[in-house]
Parts: C-alpha cells; structure tokens; sequence
C-alpha cells in the first residue's frame, strides 16, 4: 500500500456552492499525487486513453495501472506538462505564472 485514493465532501463553504466532492490520491510520504490528477483528468477529457488497465497518450502505452502511469510521467515531465496544458485549457484555467505553454 503506497497511498489512499480519497473522496472528500465540501459541506459548508462561503465562496462556492456547498456538497461538492472530489476525489485525489494522497500517496504516503509524498501527499496529493499530481501525475495522478493529470491522469483522472487526462482521462476525463480523452487526451489520455485506458483500455482495460492500460493507460495511453497519443497511442504509445505510458502504463498498465494508474501506478505505472503515475511513474512514467513522474520519469517524462514533458508529457505530464503537455498533457496538463491540454487539460487546463479544455477547462479554461490559464496555467500558472512561470510556466511555459506546452506546443499542442
């Protein structure tokens, strides 16, 4: 066991709509998986393709289990960001200052 996949609920908040959920992987030692976001999400928006347990990204295989995909971003940081600059657009939040476009 290297982390817990967590569900977490928003009962009461000032600044947006109450009850809403989301889920996130918090791996122990290391806290909320980024590459695993990018991959829910990558998924989501079909930028990233699972079939079965095989994860894909423009047809070449990155994993089997979200695990190995989690580490073959973790190991190609310019996928992982190609990938997150697609899904940051498709859902219309600007990527942070700092850091550079990726080429679609």
């Amino acid at each position: 066991i290297i982390g817990n996949e967590t569900k977490v609920k928003v009962v009461k908040n000032k600044v947006a709509p109450p009850f809403k959920e989301a889920f996130f992987d918090i791996l122990y030692g290391q806290g909320i998986s980024h590459e695993g976001e990018i991959i829910e999400l990558g998924v989501a928006h079909k930028f990233i393709d699972k079939s079965g347990a095989w994860y894909a990204y423009n047809g070449e295989k990155i994993g089997q289990g979200k695990d190995n995909a989690r580490e073959y971003l973790k190991e190609h940081p310019e996928i992982a960001q190609e990938i997150e600059a697609k899904v940051r657009d498709a859902v219309g939040v600007p990527n942070p200052a700092g850091e550079s476009e990726a080429v679609a």
